[in-house]
């Protein structure tokens, strides 16, 4: 590979840490998400009337579900982050999939686990 079509190992450096400081970051949220989902504390409405009663579970059955829905999610963006930090040891990071272009670095320093460039990611709309 042509050292013209690939980021300088000082750049693969600046992105890695970039990588490493958001993996950070959306592990502890995804924790945060998680303490919520698995929160099985009573807020003390046992002598509520019924009727209210049953709109706090329904609520709180659709608040478990978003919760899921944002682990998920996070647990993608993580795992995604992650195949990054691979193509960066392999110094295929920044190479657009499609075009075999490099990625502009604004936009990977936006979207760091992107794999196509915008001019990749139009033509698939």
């Amino acid at each position: 590979m042509n050292e013209n079509n690939r980021y300088s190992d000082k750049d693969l450096a600046e992105f890695k840490e970039l990588i490493l400081s958001k993996i950070n970051y959306a592990e502890e949220d995804l924790a945060l998400i998680n303490s919520a989902f698995k929160n099985d504390s009573n807020n003390g409405t046992d002598d509520t009337s019924p009727t209210f009663k049953a709109f706090e579970e329904g609520s709180e059955t659709m608040s478990k579900e978003a919760n899921v829905q944002l682990a998920i999610r996070q647990e993608k963006f993580i795992r995604d982050l992650k195949n990054a930090l691979l193509r960066i040891e392999n110094k295929t990071y920044g190479i657009c999939r499609v075009t075999g272009k490099l990625i502009m670095k604004e936009r990977l320093k936006l979207v760091p686990h992107a794999t196509l460039s915008i001019a990749a990611k139009r033509l698939q709309q």
